[in-house]
């Protein structure tokens, strides 16, 4: 009994000291992944501020370059529209020198046949003349140069605005491109979050059903282990009680002799006093009895005699026979009643066990039921959060978008408003410079102010 109780309490033991060890694992288990996901997060996050960082250098580059194309396609515009009017200030020149000539051959083809008119008076009309036409012709430049001054600041006017305009839509769709790939950061590094928390989900149910089955095993293995302990208890207890009885069985014919020699022993008494009276009451009979009839009672007396002592040699056998008889039946009786008791207190016991250990598995399932309750609260709570959290960095990025959107457009449209305020001053009308150009400028400049509310609109 000793060594199974030692054995039961080494195997519990063993199962406390291997649930140990298995939970141990388990937190290990769970402590690398959880670094192994925060580390992947973190390489994901740094990432992102790198590739960020080399977009906004790679927007930055592109403004810069989008400055100087615009200023050297303002460059050109001016160096070919200055050339043109160039070519038509000498074309002019070039006409009105014929047309000085012209006019200066037919004065003097008109006023050579005047012979009333002094030669002297000739020459001083002829001067008059050509300072005239001279005069004429500085103010018809004067005037095609105020024209071309005029039109050329129209133009570059007209072509900074466009370019403002080109700038800007290119500002936008640069903000533009860089939200997006923020949003995409955003949705991706959100996508890994819920990667990881599916994976921790399932590391911990496949943890915790691991735990579970070794529980389990544990518990069938020592209901096991109780159930062989408790029908070797059963044999050995039944066995004894076969041996005692056996013992019993085999010690029975020594005690039964006993008391047998001790009932001859009465008998042998009885006999002897029964003789010594059977000698005196002879006596007495034939002291009274004459002399010729003492042969006759004698006779009478010992028959009388050996029936009496028959009858009762056949008592003490009838005695003798039902004592033994008694004490066989007596023997027998008490050991079925032992028997059955023993069997009757050993089925109360086995069933005890299994109550016992019945209410050892509905106590162990409530605890599993339980557990896995209190991990699926703990799962969905964590997914709220995350998901709480997702929203949050969602909304707070819209509104990041929103307000950089807000703050470029207003940057845009005052600095828009600055600019035709300042072409006011400048004798622009807001028609003149929004007005379409008889010049041919880079496609890339065909712009209008209305493409700037469409550049940051969203993509579907």
């Amino acid at each position: 009994m000793h060594a199974a109780m030692s054995g039961y309490k080494r195997m519990r033991q063993e199962h406390q000291r291997a649930q140990a060890k298995l939970e141990e694992k388990c937190r290990v288990e769970m402590e690398n992944h959880k670094h192994m996901l925060d580390k992947e997060y973190e390489v994901l996050l740094t990432q992102f501020s790198k590739e960020l960082e080399k977009l906004r250098q790679k927007h930055e580059k592109e403004q810069e370059k989008k400055l100087d194309v615009c200023s050297i396609a303002e460059k050109n515009l001016q160096k070919d529209i200055t050339g043109r009017h160039c070519n038509e200030l000498k074309q002019f020149q070039s006409q009105y020198k014929k047309q000085y000539k012209e006019n200066i051959e037919k004065w003097k083809k008109e006023h050579s046949q005047d012979p009333n008119t002094p030669k002297r008076q000739k020459e001083a009309q002829l001067q008059n003349q050509k300072e005239y036409l001279k005069a004429s012709e500085r103010q018809e430049e004067q005037k095609l140069v105020q024209q071309q001054a005029e039109y050329i600041q129209l133009e570059m006017r007209k072509f900074r605005r466009r370019s403002i305009l080109t700038y800007y839509v290119k500002e936008q769709s640069l903000l533009k491109e860089e939200l997006i790939k923020r949003q995409q950061q955003l949705e991706a590094a959100h996508s890994m979050l819920l990667r990881h928390h599916q994976l921790t989900q399932d590391l911990e149910y496949r943890q915790q059903r691991a735990i579970h089955a070794l529980k389990e095993e544990q518990m069938n293995k020592q209901h096991q282990t109780e159930l062989s302990s408790q029908h070797e208890y059963m044999k050995r207890v039944e066995r004894e009680l076969r041996k005692k009885h056996a013992l019993q069985q085999k010690q029975q014919p020594k005690s039964l002799k006993q008391k047998e020699i001790e009932i001859r022993r009465q008998f042998r008494d009885t006999i002897n006093i029964q003789r010594q009276q059977y000698k005196e009451y002879k006596a007495q009979i034939l002291a009274k009895t004459p002399k010729e009839d003492q042969r006759a009672i004698i006779k009478r007396l010992k028959e009388d005699q050996r029936r009496k002592l028959a009858m009762l040699g056949d008592q003490y056998e009838q005695s003798i026979a039902e004592m033994l008889q008694r004490q066989s039946l007596k023997l027998d009786e008490s050991q079925v009643v032992e028997q059955q008791q023993l069997t009757e207190k050993l089925e109360r016991e086995l069933d005890m066990l299994a109550e016992y250990q019945t209410r050892n598995r509905q106590q162990a399932e409530a605890q599993r039921n339980r557990e896995k309750r209190e991990l699926d609260e703990r799962v969905a709570l964590r997914r709220t959060l995350l998901q709480q959290k997702m929203a949050e960095e969602t909304a707070r990025f819209q509104h990041e978008r929103h307000e950089r959107i807000r703050l470029m457009q207003e940057k845009q449209t005052r600095e828009l408003e600055e600019f035709d305020n300042e072409s006011l001053r400048q004798g622009f009308s807001a028609l003149q410079i929004v007005d379409s150009s008889n010049e041919r400028w880079p496609e890339e400049f065909n712009v209008s102010a209305s493409m700037l509310s469409l550049s940051l609109q969203p993509n579907h």
